[in-house]
């Protein structure tokens, strides 16, 4: 057991470990409804990104994800899967090399590669993983989309702009919160109630314009 707890807070199991323990503290308060399961979502770009173009740090790590194969599926399920194979890969190897060098500082260097093998083939393996997940998640998204389109949501971040923005959806069970984007100039805040006019499938969100505007009531 000393064994065991010693190379789980030793270099480089620990980061794997850190991560990890995150991940699992995130899916608890997820399953009590805290959090929502694409909170860190980012929007992917259409195309391929632009070598020459400025890009914000959310769109880059899209591009990232996006060429290494980790796209189709919630983001916080791409950073479980490369926490948890990542930790056990880094574990053994941690542990195999403990035997050779110890705990010492040798052990401190030969653990930067060990921590870059692990990681890219956690990267690799995951990539593998979600591909039948992105399936499940496309059929998903089509059945949301013909359900709710159309439909009064209630803006649920501090604002609903052409940029960013979250609404919540009654659909008579647990509620659905989608990535919702104003159009044009308009902008939205908590609270105000809003319908889902368009899916934008490129970047999984939905325009959105006030209720009254959609009723065609004249605005106050």
């Amino acid at each position: 057991m000393n064994d065991f707890l010693l190379t789980i807070v030793s270099f480089p199991t620990v980061i794997f470990t850190f991560v990890l323990g995150v991940a699992t503290l995130y899916w608890v308060c997820a399953a009590i409804g805290l959090f929502d399961i694409e909170i860190l979502d980012v929007d992917l770009p259409d195309g391929h990104l632009h070598a020459h173009a400025e890009h914000s740090f959310a769109e880059t790590f899209a591009g990232i994800l996006l060429r290494l194969g980790l796209n189709g599926v919630p983001v916080t399920i791409i950073i479980t899967l490369i926490a948890l194979i990542g930790w056990f890969i880094s574990y053994y190897l941690s542990y195999f090399e403990s035997w050779l060098f110890g705990y010492g500082w040798l052990r401190f260097v030969i653990g930067i590669p060990v921590f870059i093998f692990s990681l890219y083939v956690a990267v690799l393996i995951t990539a593998q993983l979600i591909k039948p997940l992105r399936r499940l998640f496309a059929k998903a998204d089509q059945y949301v989309e013909k359900k709710i389109l159309g439909q009064t949501a209630i803006v649920r971040s501090s604002k609903v702009d052409a940029h960013s923005g979250e609404a919540s959806f009654d659909d008579g069970g647990a509620g659905l919160i989608v990535k919702v984007r104003a159009i044009g100039e308009q902008q939205f805040v908590r609270g105000e109630r809003v319908v889902l006019l368009e899916y934008r499938a490129g970047q999984h969100v939905y325009n959105v314009i006030s209720e009254a505007e959609f009723l065609g009531k004249p605005s106050e």
